[in-house]
Parts: C-alpha cells; structure tokens; sequence
C-alpha cells in the first residue's frame, strides 16, 4: 500500500498492478467456458459508462433504491448514529451516498473504496468541495482483497457499511458469504451494513434492465474487451463480438456475456485464443434474492438482521444489519 496526498486528499493506494488484470484476464481465456471477472469493467471509462447505465429508464434499480433511501432517510440516519464514520466498497460517483451525508449527524470521516484510481479520486476532490470539513479518505483497491481501512483524524462513534446498487448480486451465494465475512472483520461488535439486494421478479423487467435500448449496457459490456486491447496490447475486434444478457431462473440470476459472432482468434500478450461461432464469454452474474434467504446468508457471515425496506413495487430491498460478536454465527 502507498499513500498519495493532493491537496486536502489523501488516497490510500491498493490498486491492482496491471500484472494482476493481465494474469487474471487470460486465466479466465484459458478456462472452459471463458469467464472474465466483472471487476474489470471498471477502468475510468467503464466507470462513466456505469453512470450512465444508472440513469436508463430500464434500469430500475437506482431508481427503486434512491426511493428506499430517500423515503426513509430519517431512520436510515439514525441507526447510524452520530460521529459515524462511513465506509463505502464499490462507490463509484458516491451519488446515493451524499443523500446519507446531508442528513448524517456529525459524521467523523466517509472512506469511499474504488478500482478505478482516476475515477475515485475525482469524486473524492469533489466530495471534499462540497462536505468540508468532513474527512474524505478515499482508498483504491479491489474490496476482494485484504486492505487495511484508513484511521480518521477524530475517533469515531462506530463503522457503518454502505454496499448498495445490488452489487452483492455479482458474487455467486458462496462468494458472497466470504465477502460479508470480510466486511464484518472490518467492524466491531454493534457497527453497521446497509446493503442493496435486488429481488426476485419477472423474466421480463430483468430482460429490459440489462438489454437497454440504447446500446449502454452493450458498451459497458464490450469495453472490456477495449481495456485489454488498450492495456494489454491485445487485437480484439469488437464488432466481432455482440452483447447477451438472459435471465437464468433455475439459479435465480442474470448472466451477461459477450458472444463471438464467428470463428476467429486473438491475441492476448503473445498468447492466440481460440473462438469459435457463438461461443461465449461470462462477464458478470447478478443475483436476485428472496429477503429471507439472503438474510439467512448475512447471518451465517457474522451480520444480526435488523430492518429492511422496500421500493412500493417490492423490486428491490435495502437491508440493515448489525455486526455480531466474533464466533457468534447464530
């Protein structure tokens, strides 16, 4: 880890080498069928274009949870508490988040956690524009991997946990357990997680959510490929490669992929990979869950079921939990 200091920011650094995404993407080339982790969609690019998914029509989600958050902001805040300091995996432009830090009281520090470097520390600047004097400590790394959280200047009252936009839905039930696992390592007895989960619904709503008609989703999903010709010197063509995201009901979860059109190879560091027609490549899995369910998964990880809220159509949950003495799994 390294730390970088620009102004009043100070950026806790576990960024990925570059080593770690060329060895990462061709292992997943090289497996049978080809599966590249979703975590690499978001290089600066990726990112934008995420943001941009978030405000489709199609894509309820954003939408359904800003409802949740904003409909029960007075509660959500107050299970906070005061002096909190609020720590948030995956944060992306941090937009949901600030809803949260408007109405928190006296927060000690926000600790947004980001892949992408340049992304993450735009936001933080302008967080810091906008809340100061708030601590901003903003650390890139893979929230997968061990990372130590930044100490605030100021104790605070307690550590909460903000995961939202159904990201825990992109890891597989057993990934996902690990993952609540390291999160409550994170805190003590009696801190917080709030946490997004999408709900089970119709193939129908879920097919829209992930084909827009605008093609962004497509992109977002492409650029990928676009990263590694960038990064990694590879010679994909991307025209030779069309976006598919279906809805798997046997494993209640969307799968996105990218299909080759026709036969074709590329190269990838020096390494030919073979594709043949249709052949795919899984780029990200997004799970739906029923609220029991995924409240029995938290609390097998260490995490005490607390309250959950609801959009008024019941598409998708925000889910608060409280963390466990360690060793308590009951």
């Amino acid at each position: 880890m390294k730390t970088e200091v620009c102004g009043e920011i100070r950026l806790s650094d576990f960024e990925p080498a570059p080593d770690n995404f060329k060895a990462e993407f061709i292992a997943g080339l090289e497996r049978h069928p080809k599966v590249l982790p979703c975590k690499f969609f978001y290089d600066e690019h990726g990112s934008r274009l995420f943001d941009q998914i978030c405000q489709l029509d199609e894509y309820y989600l954003t939408r359904a949870e800003t409802e949740i958050l904003r409909n029960n902001i007075t509660e959500i805040t107050a299970l906070c508490g005061p002096s909190c300091v609020l720590v948030e995996p995956g944060s992306g432009s941090s937009s949901k988040t600030r809803l949260l830090l408007d109405h928190l009281e006296r927060p000690v520090a926000y600790v947004p956690i980001d892949i992408s470097q340049a992304h993450l520390f735009s936001t933080a600047q302008t967080l810091n524009g906008d809340y100061f004097p708030l601590e901003i400590l903003p650390v890139c790394a893979d929230y997968n991997q061990p990372l130590t959280l930044p100490t605030p200047a100021r104790k605070p009252g307690r550590t909460v946990v903000f995961f939202l936009g159904s990201t825990i839905g992109n890891f597989e039930p057993w990934q996902a357990a690990i993952f609540l696992r390291r999160i409550a390592n994170w805190c003590k007895p009696g801190d917080g997680l709030f946490i997004g989960v999408d709900l089970q619904k119709s193939r129908e709503l879920l097919h829209l959510a992930y084909n827009d008609a605008k093609g962004i989703t497509a992109a977002f999903n492409l650029n990928l490929l676009q990263r590694a010709n960038t990064e990694l010197g590879a010679d994909f063509i991307l025209e030779r490669f069309r976006h598919e995201a279906i809805y798997d009901e046997t494993h209640s979860r969307i799968e996105m992929r990218l299909v080759s059109r026709c036969q074709h190879q590329v190269v990838v560091e020096g390494e030919q990979f073979e594709f043949g027609k249709d052949e795919r490549i899984t780029t990200e899995y997004s799970y739906k869950y029923r609220i029991e369910a995924f409240h029995e998964l938290a609390a097998a990880a260490g995490w005490q079921p607390e309250r959950t809220w609801t959009d008024k159509e019941k598409r998708f949950s925000v889910n608060y939990f409280i963390s466990k003495p360690k060793g308590d799994s009951t």
